[in-house]
């Protein structure tokens, strides 16, 4: 293990380091917090902090696990992160008309009892059908990855939108889109409701499957999700496309589960 260690450069004491999972407090903080953001999304680390009776700084901290913030104007928004490229968003105004104008993806917190993962999700907005979602215990770029080639086997969007996220504008992660010739926009930094849709889709997942499920571990929730998604796509009746389903409006082949890991 030491010769492995210095050909990988890693100190011992970094290979036999185990991170120290949240406490059960900080999980429940974290449960309440991402309730309270589905609920008031313009509620900032100081509103946040009064209303769960919590240290403002802990109250902070916890918001960048969930990756949160409040919805409000902000300055310099313009500003790239280093290294990564950003596009401006291109749907305002725009009326969305056919099948596979648009897509987009988003990430959102998952609560477990002991710890939490996330969960990625492809949307396309005409028929609001989700062809494809990955869960992960990390932020890193490869889930999204992943769930962006299972979206390609249905088709392919006439505009990609995301977030600002880093998983969202790095080079790994844009090259697919471009090599389709994809037109590529982002929300702007703070405003969750230019990705409206997937955002709704979020608060349905949660009020109608995770705070009810409670799940104990990953395991537990894979299949779950699995079951739900295909609900979502070809049984659950929406009402912004007059009570039909996003599989009757998705003109490709149909959506199936996602098959096991």
């Amino acid at each position: 293990m030491q010769q492995q260690c210095e050909l990988l450069g890693v100190p011992r004491s970094t290979y036999y380091h185990q991170p120290r999972p949240e406490s059960a407090e900080n999980l429940r903080l974290l449960r309440r917090l991402d309730e309270l953001y589905l609920d008031c999304p313009f509620f900032g680390s100081r509103r946040m902090a009064v209303t769960l009776d919590v240290n403002r700084k802990r109250i902070q901290r916890l918001m960048r696990i969930l990756d949160i913030e409040a919805l409000y104007p902000k300055p310099n928004l313009s500003r790239p992160a280093p290294g990564h490229q950003i596009y401006p968003y291109l749907l305002r105004g725009v009326s969305i008309e056919r099948p596979n104008q648009v897509w987009s993806t988003d990430i959102t917190y998952i609560p477990m009892h002991g710890g939490f993962l996330y969960l990625v999700a492809v949307m396309e907005w005409f028929s609001r059908i989700v062809p494809s979602w990955e869960l992960s215990n990390t932020m890193e770029t490869g889930f999204c990855l992943a769930a962006l080639d299972a979206a390609f086997r249905f088709g392919q969007p006439e505009i990609w939108n995301s977030d600002q996220g880093a998983q969202f504008t790095s080079a790994d992660f844009l090259a697919p889109l471009k090599k389709r010739g994809i037109s590529i926009s982002m929300d702007g930094r703070g405003r969750a409701l230019d990705n409206v849709f997937i955002e709704r889709l979020w608060r349905s997942l949660k009020y109608e499957l995770i705070y009810p499920g409670d799940f104990a571990s990953g395991a537990d929730l894979l299949p779950a999700l699995d079951r739900y998604f295909h609900f979502y796509n070809h049984q659950r009746p929406h009402q912004a496309l007059a009570y039909r389903t996003p599989a009757e409006l998705f003109p490709r082949r149909s959506i199936r589960k996602r098959s096991s890991p």
